[in-house]
């Protein structure tokens, strides 16, 4: 996603561009699902090209540099590889219609490569997050926590790694969804079964670098994400799209992973295309100032988790883009407001803050 067709233009001979280039783009804008998404066949093209075919050498002939260099490439294909599957899930595919079973089958191949489990971001994203908004019955929500302090950064992350296999059926058999409870431990339950097998009866050191380090990384780095995403809550309206998330603007991730910056965005319309989110965020700017919607330039979530571990409110402070009243506050003003909205609910503000029984 570095290169924008015009660059390409501009940097390509003209016989490449012409007769290799403009061809592939007008063929894969007959493959994807939108036009405008040939990036995504392009990645497709990638995985199965580099990623499979390197996985399935190791478990012929394992070598530590080969398991090691594979690993390094799986974790830098990741952030990319995750947020088209963002779109994927969302949106029911990312290929046109008429490649339904190759849309449908791919993520089966792909997925555990990359340390996604099968079908888990689907329940868990979907089913799931979007459903409970950050709010107390969201397995992921962050209200619980004090988003500056360490430990209650490793608790969070400790309770996905560890309990997500049964929490997650547990919530939908809760809510009486009992069929998609099953499903969700069906598949995660059967990913662990499948890693287990390929670990132990096949080829441990190759299922070791193919599969185990791939996952544990992946699940880090979405609770590392989350963490950021959502640790800003209003104390007032928490259950308000435009103060439990944030939007990320002028910063290199939204090029590589599919402008995953305009999160409050996508709460607002998780159906939303990715190309359509900084339009949206243009014609609503005056609703998010007005709402006290928190936007940052030039720094992602990965590093927002990192500022708020060390309490780096003032780094933060000077990210923000102020918006409304935020643009009369100074630097040190901000930076408290900033901090005042990463502080743990008691569970009686959760009861009558977002209306549930104690």
């Amino acid at each position: 996603m570095t290169w924008d067709a015009a660059d390409l233009k501009a940097k390509l001979p003209s016989a490449v561009n012409q007769w290799l280039l403009q061809p592939y783009i007008q063929l894969g804008r007959r493959v994807v699902r939108v036009e405008t998404d040939v990036v995504m066949l392009t990645h497709l093209i990638l995985y199965f090209t580099t990623s499979v075919p390197s996985a399935l050498y190791l478990y012929y002939h394992f070598t530590w540099v080969h398991g090691v260099l594979h690993w390094i490439m799986q974790s830098y294909y990741v952030g990319t590889y995750t947020l088209m599957m963002h779109q994927h899930i969302h949106m029911g595919g990312i290929l046109a219609k008429r490649f339904w079973l190759f849309d449908s089958l791919f993520p089966y191949i792909t997925n555990p490569l990359m340390g996604h489990t099968w079908n888990s971001y689907y329940y868990h994203h979907v089913k799931h997050h979007h459903v409970e908004g950050n709010g107390p019955g969201d397995l992921s929500s962050t209200v619980r926590y004090q988003r500056d302090e360490l430990s209650d950064f490793l608790c969070y992350v400790g309770r996905f790694l560890f309990l997500v296999w049964f929490e997650l059926p547990s919530y939908f058999f809760r809510k009486g969804q009992f069929l998609q409870g099953l499903k969700a431990g069906f598949w995660e339950i059967g990913n662990y079964l499948f890693i287990y097998v390929m670990y132990r009866f096949v080829n441990a050191h190759a299922t070791l670098f193919v599969f185990i380090l791939p996952l544990c990384l992946l699940r880090l780095g979405l609770m590392i994400g989350n963490w950021g995403q959502h640790a800003f809550v209003d104390e007032t309206d928490p259950n308000s799209d435009f103060r439990s998330s944030i939007t990320l603007i002028d910063v290199p991730s939204n090029r590589f992973c599919f402008n995953d910056g305009y999160h409050t965005s996508h709460h607002l319309n998780p159906r939303r295309h990715w190309r359509e989110h900084p339009v949206a965020f243009l014609k609503q700017k005056d609703r998010y100032a007005s709402e006290h919607a928190l936007v940052f330039r030039n720094i992602d979530y990965l590093m927002i988790t990192y500022r708020l571990i060390r309490k780096d409110y003032v780094h933060l402070a000077k990210c923000l883009v102020p918006m409304g009243d935020q643009i009369s506050m100074s630097i040190e003003e901000r930076a408290a407001m900033l901090q005042s909205k990463t502080r743990k609910f008691t569970e009686a503000e959760i009861a009558r803050k977002f209306a549930v029984s104690r």
